[in-house]
């Protein structure tokens, strides 16, 4: 995630500079921000993992090691104007990423290769509802923060799956309610607006599907198995 977070700030500085640096005062697309709809899409890559919360006492001292997995988004946008530096967003879209799972303990429940590890790909329809919040526009630029609350749906979700981690699925819930904040700004060029932002989801509930045994060494010792990601979001308006 680190990466993702260092990637935006000089990618955001790089593209921005050349605004900074206007010695004309040319306003690029002047009446752009008075229209009550605006319409747009965006790409991205996202980082997701996951915070695992234990049980106290922990059985057996089990640890769970996630691995990120680098992934995609890609979606549309829809916005309406409240204000001038107030509207609100609906983003919807499709978010992929692989995450990898290795499980550990003081037991030795996990000394073959097929028990330490799981699998968990994710592709997730991703609908978000934003407010987003602008300070007044510099010329071609317009710093924002956004925020707000988002459904997904999991099409990768074995929540239905009869089998468990006895038979090596590891499974999650179909839906989570996440929140997502982020900062980004708006880039006012000849023919489009450009914003790059960097957002980060929180989920809200427990996305952990237990196994049928209430001693399972996988998911007995979790309290909490959540979402946390973050993404560079790139959208075109």
């Amino acid at each position: 995630m680190k990466n993702i977070l260092i990637l935006c700030v000089c990618f955001t500085f790089f593209i921005s500079t050349p605004a900074f640096s206007q010695r004309k005062k040319i306003e690029n697309l002047p009446n752009f921000d008075k229209k009550p709809w605006n319409f747009g899409y965006y790409l991205g890559i996202n980082k997701n993992s996951f915070v695992v919360d234990y049980k106290n006492p922990n059985t057996n001292n089990t640890f769970v090691k996630v691995d990120e997995g680098l992934g995609f988004l890609v979606g549309v946008m829809v916005e309406r104007r409240l204000h001038k530096n107030l509207s609100l967003r609906f983003e919807p879209g499709l978010m992929s990423n692989v995450k990898k799972l290795y499980f550990s303990d003081e037991a030795g429940n996990f000394n073959v290769k097929k028990d330490s590890l799981r699998d968990v790909p994710g592709t997730y329809l991703h609908m978000p509802l934003l407010l987003k919040f602008s300070t007044d526009r510099y010329r071609n630029i317009k710093p924002y923060v956004v925020g707000g609350l988002a459904f997904d749906y999991n099409f990768s979700s074995n929540q239905n799956n009869p089998d468990d981690n006895g038979a090596g699925e590891f499974r999650m819930k179909k839906t989570n309610f996440m929140y997502e904040l982020g900062i980004g700004i708006d880039l006012y060029l000849p023919y489009f607006k450009f914003s790059p932002s960097l957002r980060g989801v929180f989920a809200l509930n427990n996305e952990l599907i237990r196994d049928k045994s209430t001693t399972s060494p996988w998911t007995a010792p979790i309290d909490n198995f959540a979402t946390r990601g973050v993404f560079l979001k790139l959208t075109f308006e």
